[in-house]
């Protein structure tokens, strides 16, 4: 009886029609457990995205790079950055390092 009644509405004929139930079927299977399904092209878009800002960052870092090897051109800028970066000095040259007590990184010592 209550089959009976389920057959005759039409949503329920749709429904049961072979072709769509074929068709719902395939898009269930391509959106959800193919290995090209929408949940790891989803995923992958988000690692393409964090890729692409790392390759940005990285081309940023590149051309800073780039610019500090002209500055390094000149003899004296090179004796700066040599001097400032690595504390070398000339043989004849004595070198003082002077930390102030606020940029040290001091642990408290509780009693």
């Amino acid at each position: 009886m209550f089959l009976k009644g389920l057959r005759k509405k039409k949503w329920f004929r749709i429904a049961s029609n072979i072709y769509v139930l074929a068709l719902t079927l395939f898009l269930v299977w391509m959106l959800f457990f193919d290995t090209n399904s929408l949940l790891i092209h989803r995923e992958l878009q988000g690692e393409i995205r964090k890729l692409e800002k790392q390759m940005e960052f990285l081309e940023e870092q590149i051309a800073r790079d780039q610019e500090l090897i002209k500055t390094l051109e000149d003899p004296k800028a090179l004796e700066k950055f040599a001097r400032e970066k690595y504390y070398l000095k000339r043989p004849e040259e004595e070198i003082f390092i002077i930390e102030y007590p606020d940029s040290l990184k001091e642990k408290d010592h509780e009693d």
